[in-house]
């Protein structure tokens, strides 16, 4: 019999349904897990999705064929039954659950474990095989719980405040640029946006996703319009003359890569704050071992070391070799 999914150039297939999930090529059926652009791409002739994740996909992708399916609802697709289930990577995430003659598969997507208040929380699904993520696959991965690195972001953001500095803080505008909104204490000063940032605001507003009030920064902004202000914005705005005209500065940037110090360096940032929206060393175990699977496949990141940390656990796993970008650069074409 032909197993659950397969590795093709296109992406990964399910044979019993005749289609993919998160293709990297055009295909005529694609499932999607969130709308990052790594995953979710252009030109399939038509996409499934959550009704969260459709809005955002629709902003970056323009008129596309899209059919929705809630969180826990199966969809039978030829011999194949699917369902979508909450990843806890942003909001509308998910992780796909596909079962064929009771033997059941499940594809992660992105996914982190710690809920974020924002994001639908991740939930672990029983399956036999899990194709898992594995961005950040190494122990030295550790994050702190987002409680403290929230309250980090909000004393830089109060010293530069009080030293006559604007805070540009670096952060990817799908998913991490909400999450902080939603997190820190955004009524400290005004929260300026980047257009990239704002307009995926307003896209998760409209859906009822709770985030604070912000001020998109236009042409006409100007130093000192908005003394103290908070500014997040793409990571490729850091550094650039947009970022240059709010005056004096200090510039931040939230990524899980921040964890590495020559990362840090070489990104030139004042400050770095540990934050990802991928799961960290023991998120990923621990996501793993919750979902009972025997046999496992990792996907970009470090795969050929959590491979082996694996199967030291008595677990049969894999590598599957994806075009999918992880936390570098994921989201970052609107």
């Amino acid at each position: 019999m032909a197993p659950v999914l397969s590795f093709t150039p296109e992406g990964i297939y399910c044979p019993a349904g005749d289609f993919h999930i998160d293709p990297w090529r055009p295909v005529a059926r694609a499932v999607i897990t969130h709308g990052h652009a790594d995953h979710a791409r252009p030109g399939h002739g038509s996409y499934l999705a959550t009704p969260q994740a459709a809005p955002v996909m629709r902003h970056r992708l323009g008129d596309i064929r899209i059919d929705t399916l809630a969180y826990g609802a199966t969809r039978r697709i030829g011999a194949a039954t699917l369902s979508l289930h909450p990843a806890g990577h942003l909001p509308g995430s998910a992780q796909v659950r596909v079962e064929v003659a009771g033997e059941v598969w499940v594809v992660s997507g992105d996914y982190k474990i710690e809920p974020d208040g924002l994001a639908e929380p991740f939930e672990p699904v029983p399956c036999h095989a899990f194709i898992s993520e594995c961005t950040f696959g190494l122990p030295v991965f550790r994050w702190r719980p987002q409680a403290e690195v929230m309250a980090a972001i909000d004393a830089w953001w109060a010293e530069n405040r009080a030293a006559g500095r604007v805070s540009i803080l670096g952060a990817y505008s799908l998913g991490k640029a909400q999450r902080l909104l939603a997190g820190i204490d955004a009524g400290a000063g005004p929260v300026l946006t980047h257009g990239a940032v704002e307009a995926t605001n307003e896209v998760l507003r409209a859906q009822g996703y709770a985030l604070p009030g912000t001020i998109r920064v236009t042409p006409e902004t100007k130093p000192g319009d908005h003394p103290g202000a908070l500014v997040l914005a793409p990571p490729a705005a850091l550094g650039t003359p947009w970022a240059r005209r709010f005056g004096p500065a200090s510039a931040g940037f939230a990524s899980g890569w921040m964890q590495l110090r020559g990362v840090r360096r070489r990104r030139g940032m004042d400050r770095g704050f540990v934050l990802s929206d991928h799961a960290d060393w023991d998120g990923l175990n621990t996501a793993i071992r919750a979902t009972g699977a025997e046999r496992v496949f990792v996907t970009h990141g470090y795969t050929a070391v959590f491979r082996r940390w694996l199967e030291s656990q008595g677990l049969d796993a894999g590598i599957v070799a994806t075009e999918f970008g992880g936390e570098e650069t994921e989201g970052e074409v609107a």
